[in-house]
């Protein structure tokens, strides 16, 4: 194959060890080795090579694709053992960055604001975020869905996960800033995505050509299927279980016509229904900064009135409401060498001082979780008067206390026990590892209360350590517990645990992820979210796209709860 493959391919191709290795894992639980790895140099390489694997499919059935990008997911979902395709050797040029006349996007996904539109950026799927934002801090625009590990992940797996991060309270997720997306489809062809008007859409799909076939055959699905898709909506604000069905059609409220967009399937679809080899991306005008931003800080030492406190944070419109809970201050408290280690001898004395005030605070009782409440504005006094008001109005509350912090040196403490804390339990539990497959479920906010104290009894009765944080705006908490590193033990345990968080979570209306993605981890459990015929539409969609199954086998579709021991990391 290797050698077939060089007929044609101008970038590289490796098989040694080291680099298989490597592709054999990315941030998730699992370990499955590639047959080869693949660096294109350019589109027409990935054409080429998708053109082989389909020819090649009549011998070899087993042959495939993954795309791949900084092999950051958590869930497994850029894991092949077949082909591995690395887009950040080349298809990582500079990206363009463009001022746009600020226009505006309508709250028609799932973030509720308009969001106003300053700037735009081609983008290749290898480019790192860090770089982008390089760039588009310089012209003062942000993408502004960037995730936690913005400093390591990738462009392609932002789009093709579907990311969000602690600004998708107000801004949405990355399908909201896709506003074209160029793809290798199935039988080799390229095409780009964007939104069109449902007329074109159907001049479209009376072609006589592969892309033709999937709009003709994607557009009766959907009109066959309107009433049931619409009423398997998840009713979250975030939503990356399954393919995105229900964005794909939607109405102008402007021009009254219906439009479509299949830009909104292929993001989340994790490689599944074509390569991504460029996009355009929308941008936001920067206000992120310590000109602009401040903090409110909340301690809440009674979790009945979570939900409460949400529902007051969202009045003042806040770019950001993020949390952590009590495990997660002990651990950083029971574990404070480790700070001296990460932040350096005087580092971790700055940081001490700074937690003074906290120290006084919790001296009366330590907070069940911590709320931060960020906004911004035109300007800090603009930003610091929204939180003045929220202040204000949790007065109500006597079972929890803050703290207004205005200085970006003063807020960055809380981060970093938010940041550091999963590296503190993977470094000081020896027998164990981090386990990311609950890692991503969300609720509606108003749910909180309940859900809190149900989900911490689940881990519990299991005798887990864990820690929690999220982003309780959205209600979307991220869960990493250790298990123990004996695969067959861990086995029983992770679908335990699934089985019983995913059952209370969708018994809340919630999903069972918000932004991680399926991947190998939460394929299985689709069926438990959507029901038998969502799950025939989500297949019928896969075959659609790609009906060799060429692109990343076994998400999505097409994965058994019983699968999901078989790749699991052993040792």
């Amino acid at each position: 194959m290797k050698q077939e493959i060089q007929k044609f391919f101008t970038g590289d191709i490796d098989d040694s060890e080291k680099t298989l290795a490597t592709h054999s894992r990315d941030a998730s639980l699992f370990d499955i080795r590639p047959e080869l790895v693949v660096y294109p140099k350019n589109v027409a390489d990935v054409s080429a090579l998708v053109r082989f694997v389909a020819k090649e499919k009549a011998t070899n059935p087993a042959i495939s694709i993954t795309a791949r990008s900084a092999g950051t997911c958590m869930a497994g979902g850029s894991l092949n053992n077949s082909i591995s395709l690395d887009t950040t050797r080349y298809l990582n040029k500079t990206p363009e960055i463009k001022k746009v006349s600020p226009y505006t996007i309508l709250p028609h996904f799932y973030h509720a604001n308009e969001v106003t539109i300053s700037g735009e950026a081609h983008i290749e799927p290898g480019t790192f975020y860090r770089d982008l934002e390089d760039l588009t801090l310089r012209q003062d625009l942000l993408l502004p869905c960037f995730t936690a590990s913005k400093s390591i992940n990738a462009l392609g797996g932002m789009i093709n996960n579907n990311s969000g991060g602690e600004l998708s309270l107000k801004y949405g997720k990355t399908q909201d800033y896709i506003k074209s997306v160029e793809v290798v489809l199935a039988d080799g062809s390229v095409e780009t995505f964007s939104e069109i008007p449902r007329q074109e859409a159907e001049h479209r799909a009376s072609e006589n050509s592969f892309v033709g076939g999937i709009y003709k055959s994607l557009l009766a699905l959907l009109d066959a299927n309107k009433s049931l898709i619409e009423s398997k909506r998840p009713h979250v604000s975030k939503n990356s279980a399954g393919y995105n069905l229900w964005n794909i059609v939607r109405r102008d409220e402007k021009s009254g016509n219906e439009m479509v967009d299949l830009s909104q399937l292929i993001a989340g679809s994790q490689g599944t229904l074509g390569i991504t080899t460029s996009a355009t991306l929308r941008l936001v005008e920067n206000i992120e900064d310590e000109k602009h931003s401040a903090l409110l800080v909340i301690f809440l030492c009674d979790l009945s009135i979570l939900g409460s406190v949400v529902d007051e944070t969202l009045t003042v419109s806040p770019e950001a409401v993020e949390a952590y809970d009590d495990k997660t201050i002990l651990l950083a408290v029971k574990f404070w060498r480790g700070f001296i280690k990460k932040q350096g001898f005087w580092g971790a004395i700055k940081l001490g001082l700074r937690f003074i005030p906290e120290f006084w605070m919790m001296i009366a009782g330590m907070p069940k979780i911590v709320l931060l409440v960020e906004c911004a504005g035109p300007n800090k006094a603009e930003a610091l008067s929204r939180l003045n008001l929220l202040e204000k109005k949790l007065q109500r509350f006597p079972q929890l206390s803050t703290r207004m912090v205005e200085h970006h040196a003063d807020g960055e403490k809380y981060w970093t026990i938010r940041r550091d804390s999963f590296a503190l339990l993977r470094e000081h539990f020896s027998g164990k590892r981090t386990a990311p497959f609950v890692d991503d479920v969300i609720v509606p906010p108003e749910k909180l209360p309940e859900f809190l104290p149900k989900l911490q009894a689940i881990l519990e009765g299991h005798k887990l350590n864990y820690n929690i944080h999220g982003h309780a705006g959205n209600g979307n908490f991220h869960i990493i517990p250790l298990i123990e590193k004996d695969a067959r033990l861990a086995e029983k345990m992770i679908l335990d645990v699934s089985n019983e968080v995913y059952s209370l979570v969708l018994s809340l209306g919630g999903s069972i992820t918000a932004e991680h993605n399926d991947g190998i981890i939460r394929t299985p459990f689709l069926l438990d979210q959507y029901g038998a015929e969502i799950i025939a539409l989500f297949a019928e969609v896969k075959k659609i796209f790609d009906p060799q199954t060429i692109f990343n086998p076994g998400k999505k579709v097409g994965l058994m709860k019983s699968d999901i021991g078989k790749y699991l990391i052993r040792g």
